[in-house]
């Protein structure tokens, strides 16, 4: 039996991407649940991707996985460098990716928390920054350089354009993945094309489902790391199937998000174990979703708009 969608607004514990919070809607269809979560900002344009990601999920189901277990980092959002410390520790995760560039803070704000989140790495675990396009050319290449001394994986979306991250992967021998130039671009090919990136970041709801990323993924033809779009576990479920999937999955994936979020949809939640997701999709406790239900025309206006 298909149910009505449903609403949902859980608090996030830090400030994460501007965001305090997270709302979206969750579908059902034969094939379970799927969520359609665009940020604030996503226009109907971009909006139906992720629509069309959720409508996957509730009425189409995902390809059958290639693995049972899928690698994840860490996820440390712009805190002082003790929380930072703390988040990797309780994690487990042998990988950790850094907020940096954070509005309202300094670059000496980045580098105590990176030095904080290598510390407790230790000197063989991995370590990315993610500047989601915030600096210039010339800050980029100057500052990762400079936060190379922690011996840095990759960064992440350094700059705004793809121009601007070709300039920085020229100059500079950090490898330099792309997250918003293929998520929020028209034609997310042109990354390979302006040879602008050594890793593409991938996320299931911006690129329209599982199967389409597949597509974008073998296309690129560029190492892949699996991100989250800060979702609940019916959201991440989506993103873990993608990761599951991949022929080849060489980088950790930014898959173990649920710890920044308050609540969950579902009772047992997709958190890393050993720095690791079972790739499974475990369903909605209404129980749980009650505590996060909410009454939102706004949300219905919004899928409606995508749909057209």
């Amino acid at each position: 039996m298909t149910r009505s969608p449903v609403v949902f607004r859980i608090p996030m514990r830090t400030r994460f991407r501007g965001q305090t919070v997270r709302e979206g809607v969750l579908l059902h269809g034969p094939s379970g649940w799927g969520e359609f979560s665009p940020f604030p900002e996503y226009g109907p344009r971009e909006c139906a991707r992720w629509l069309a990601c959720a409508r996957e999920a509730a009425f189409e189901g995902w390809p059958e996985p290639v693995r049972d277990r899928v690698p994840v980092n860490a996820t440390v959002p712009a805190v002082d460098p003790g929380h930072a410390h703390d988040i990797v520790r309780r994690s487990g995760c042998g990988t950790a990716k850094v907020k940096v560039a954070e509005r309202g803070q300094t670059f000496d704000d980045d580098v105590a928390r990176v030095e904080a989140v290598r510390d407790a790495l230790g000197p063989s675990g991995k370590l990315r920054v993610d500047v989601n396009g915030a600096w210039t050319v010339d800050e980029a290449v100057r500052r990762l350089k400079l936060l190379d001394r922690f011996d840095l994986e990759y960064a992440e979306q350094p700059c705004a354009t793809l121009d601007e991250l070709a300039a920085v992967r020229r100059a500079c021998d950090v490898p330099i993945a792309a997250d918003e130039s293929i998520r929020r671009a028209e034609d997310p090919l042109r990354v390979r094309a302006a040879e602008a990136a050594d890793i593409a970041v991938i996320k299931v709801q911006p690129l329209g489902g599982v199967r389409n990323a597949l597509r974008v993924v073998e296309a690129c033809g560029l190492p892949t790391v699996v991100s989250s779009a800060v979702e609940t576990s019916v959201g991440l479920a989506a993103g873990v199937a993608l990761a599951a999937a991949l022929p080849e999955l060489p980088y950790a994936c930014g898959l173990g998000t649920m710890s920044l979020l308050t609540g969950d949809v579902v009772a047992d939640s997709l958190v890393p174990v050993g720095g690791e997701l079972d790739v499974r999709r475990p369903p909605v406790s209404f129980d749980h979703l009650s505590a996060f239900e909410i009454e939102s025309p706004q949300w219905f206006r919004r899928m409606q708009e995508a749909s057209l």
